[in-house]
């Protein structure tokens, strides 16, 4: 199979797993990463050299273990469930194999949690304490009074580090459910860092267009309880 060949196949490959266009996989496998290895849909979170030494293998040797063991038409508990009886650490490690293999593998994108929906993070260090932002998300009519064409619903007791809200979005048809939305708000001095993690994300697509999203969400905050600390949005 000549190169040209080998790489339509992978954007096929890449279409069948995403939902994408042909231009827009291939286009995101042009634009893949320095360094990733050859085959290798995505990265895991962590280095070879990490996982090695806590595993006593590296990325590719796992691959090919899970590959000749359950394969990968199996689960994420199968997986797991697979690489716990033949090892020796702990199970936060089980977990980063079994999800480093998903995403080299392309059976988890990044982002991409268990039951197929994704996660984004967006942060903000602000030059106010925490209190003054705490008091303003959640006590002046709260979040979704700076959040147009949304409404955020309570999903966790009063008074808790980081609240949880459901999403919804008002439309011709109704209210559409958008996720899962976490806040936290941390001190960092006199300052205040504030997260916004949105879960239950459908597809790649949308997750990217909440990343923006959030991203100009906390520029509005931070325009509206003062200067920003200097730290971007991520």
């Amino acid at each position: 199979m000549t190169s040209q060949e080998s790489f339509k196949r992978r954007v096929r490959e890449r279409m069948a797993r995403t939902g994408e266009r042909y231009a827009a996989a291939r286009r995101s496998l042009l634009t893949e990463p320095p360094g990733t290895p050859s085959g290798w849909v995505s990265e895991p979170e962590l280095s070879d050299e990490s996982v090695r030494d806590a595993t006593g293998l590296g990325w590719d040797e796992w691959v090919a273990r899970i590959d000749a063991g359950p394969g990968r038409s199996a689960s994420h508990p199968e997986i797991a469930a697979w690489v716990t009886s033949r090892a020796a650490f702990s199970g936060w490690w089980v977990q980063t194999v079994t999800v480093g293999y998903e995403r080299i593998t392309g059976i988890r994108l990044p982002g991409q949690m268990p039951d197929g929906t994704f996660t984004v993070s967006r942060s903000r260090t602000l030059d106010v304490d925490r209190e003054t932002v705490r008091a303003r998300l959640l006590d002046d009519g709260g979040p979704d009074t700076l959040v147009p064409g949304l409404t955020l619903t309570a999903r966790s007791r009063p008074g808790v580090k980081s609240p949880r809200f459901a999403v919804t979005e008002s439309g011709p048809d109704g209210e559409a459910d958008r996720g899962m939305l976490m806040l936290s708000m941390d001190a960092a001095g006199q300052r205040c860092r504030v997260t916004v993690t949105h879960e239950r994300i459908g597809t790649p697509a949308e997750a990217e267009q909440w990343k923006k999203f959030w991203a100009e969400w906390l520029v509005t905050v931070a325009d509206e309880l003062g200067e920003d600390g200097g730290d971007p949005a991520r």
